[in-house]
């Protein structure tokens, strides 16, 4: 028998933190089916890797729907052709949605939430329409952690993404099978996959705040190495 590379260790690894978030968590049962949204970050592109292989494997038996949504109104250019390459590789059926949002509707709200809103709205739509019960997300533990410090911070309060979430309204449920993967491993995923970044010039990007508290989590690691640790213990 071969023996693994380095990068096919470290992907068992991080297969292996999907699986125990997906028991632990219930993220998944027999008889899902699943819609992801590959934006065509790094981050989404391993989650078609990972819950593609996944979905190959005996328990728990579930289906894979891959959806790429295009905002209109952002200039940004996806290769579509090569997304689809990524989703054929594991059979997984593959639709592109275009939409838009009209940043001038609501002024109380900033562009980056209407346009995650928007994408979130075509996402429950194009579930509904495909007989999926469930959307991941590709947010991983970094995603989490940030956004735990930044609810703390700016709004006085302990609360982040959940792992899962099951919102009544739609009748559907949010899943990050990625919630236990650090971001360092899949960054070196993505280089070890040779996953293609895709061209965005987001006029509104630089009003997040994300940047920031990705530097005050490695500040905390810097001080103490199992600092995220603590951080998911205690929420």
């Amino acid at each position: 028998m071969a023996k693994l590379t380095e990068e096919e260790l470290l992907f068992r690894k991080v297969e292996e933190k999907v699986k125990k978030a997906i028991f632990e968590y219930g993220l998944i049962v027999d008889g899902d089916r699943i819609l992801i949204g590959l934006s065509g970050g790094k981050d989404s592109l391993a989650l078609v890797d990972l819950l593609g292989r996944r979905s190959k494997i005996f328990r728990p038996r579930f289906e894979v729907v891959v959806t790429h949504i295009v905002m209109s109104n952002i200039p940004y250019r996806s290769d579509i052709s090569y997304l689809k390459s990524r989703t054929d590789e594991y059979g997984l059926p593959f639709f592109v949605h275009e939409t838009s949002f009209d940043a001038s509707t609501d002024t109380r709200k900033s562009p980056c939430f209407l346009c995650s809103w928007t994408r979130r709205k075509a996402l429950f739509d194009i579930a509904k329409k495909h007989g999926c019960n469930k959307i991941a997300l590709g947010h991983h533990q970094d995603d989490i952690l940030e956004t735990l410090l930044m609810n703390m911070i700016y709004q006085g309060a302990i609360g982040t993404m959940p792992p899962r979430l099951k919102m009544d309204k739609f009748d559907m449920e949010i899943i990050r099978p990625m919630c236990l993967v650090e971001e360092k491993d899949l960054t070196r995923i993505a280089a070890w996959r040779g996953y293609r970044k895709q061209i965005k010039n987001c006029p509104y990007e630089s009003g997040s705040s994300r940047s920031e508290m990705k530097e005050v989590l490695s500040r905390l690691e810097a001080i103490n190495p199992e600092a995220r640790y603590s951080l998911w213990s205690s929420m």
